[in-house]
Parts: structure tokens; C-alpha cells; sequence
């Protein structure tokens, strides 16, 4: 088995061995820092290969704190009974990793998110990194693999990365294949 296999042995089960461990002493340090900040290298490297980080110039990795739970509105003054209210239990339609990726977007308005994945969660938040790419870059416009993504404009806010496909109902969860929208015939 290579270096890589190993990682993504010890990361089936984060909340075992040496991923627990780390896990404890960085998710204190990740919860102080802001809520997009601009990290130097992945922490989950065989993930980030797989979804097409690669080690070079144009590629940005951030991390993005989302919390958890259910939002809450702004109470009404009144006039209504509670039941009426409208205050809790909301749930947004789209999942925490999208939302990850557009704040991650909106803080780097030149560069395009490519894919992200989970690397922690606490009680009160959930931690993704989220690979970004610099479309004008010319070492991105020369690999013929990404150079794709100059033709692309906003695609996280257009719901075209992965977990915005898989919040859009475009592909089933676990299995990674396209399935048709009922609203959508062939």
C-alpha cells in the first residue's frame, strides 16, 4: 500500500486512533481562527488529490467553519400566537458544504471553488476545506486537466460542484452516479 492509502484508511474513522487525536488538539485551534482562513496545504491530502487539488500555482485551500443545527429567525413583535411565530426549527435547503464553499467563494471573488470536503466537527460547528482555482492563472490556462474552469463563471453559486449537485437532487448520495430530476424527462 502507498502513503496515500494510509491516510485514507485512518480517515474512515475519524473518531479513532491517530485522527481522534489530532482532531482534539486542532479543533480548539480551528474554532478561534476566522471563519474563512486561507490555509498552506491540505489537511486531508489524499482527498484534496482525488477531487483535483494539485501542488502548484492557482490553487488556493481554505478552510470555512459552518455551524450546525437549525436556524432561527428573527422574532416578530407581535400579533401572533408562539405556534405562529415562525422562529425555529428552519431548515436551510442546502447543506452545510455548500454553504462552506459559497462563503468561501464570496471571500475570494477572483478565484473559482473547484470541489471541498469535511475535515472536523465539534458541537457547535462543522469544519470543510474548500480548493479554490485562480481561472487566469497561466500555469491553470497551460494544464489541460483544469483548464476547463476558465470557462466557468460563479459555478458554486449555480449549484455545479459536487455538493451542490448532490443538494440539487442531480446526484444520489454514497453512490456517485447522475440520476434524473422528476421534473426533468428523456
Amino acid at each position: 500500500m502507498g502513503f496515500y492509502k494510509y491516510i485514507q484508511e485512518s480517515w474512515t474513522k475519524p473518531g479513532e486512533g491517530l485522527v481522534r487525536q489530532l482532531s482534539r488538539v486542532r479543533l480548539p485551534q480551528w474554532r478561534k481562527a476566522e471563519v474563512v482562513s486561507r490555509i498552506e496545504r491540505p489537511t486531508r491530502i489524499d482527498r484534496a488529490r482525488s477531487l483535483g487539488y494539485k501542488a502548484k500555482k492557482g490553487f488556493v485551500m481554505v478552510r470555512v467553519r459552518v455551524g450546525r443545527g437549525g436556524l432561527e429567525k428573527t422574532r416578530p413583535h407581535a400579533h401572533r400566537r408562539p405556534k405562529r411565530m415562525g422562529v425555529t426549527k428552519f431548515s436551510p435547503r442546502k447543506s452545510a458544504q455548500w454553504i462552506a464553499e459559497e462563503r468561501a467563494a464570496r471571500k475570494y471573488p477572483n478565484l473559482e471553488v473547484l470541489n471541498s470536503y469535511w475535515v472536523g466537527q465539534d458541537g457547535k460547528n462543522k469544519f470543510y476545506e474548500v480548493i479554490l482555482v485562480d481561472p487566469l492563472q497561466p500555469s491553470i490556462v497551460r494544464d489541460k486537466t483544469i483548464s476547463w474552469i476558465q470557462y466557468q463563471k460563479s459555478r458554486v453559486f449555480a449549484g455545479k460542484t459536487s455538493a451542490g449537485k448532490r443538494s440539487r437532487g442531480l446526484i444520489e448520495k454514497g453512490k456517485g452516479t447522475e440520476k434524473n430530476r422528476p421534473s426533468r424527462k428523456r
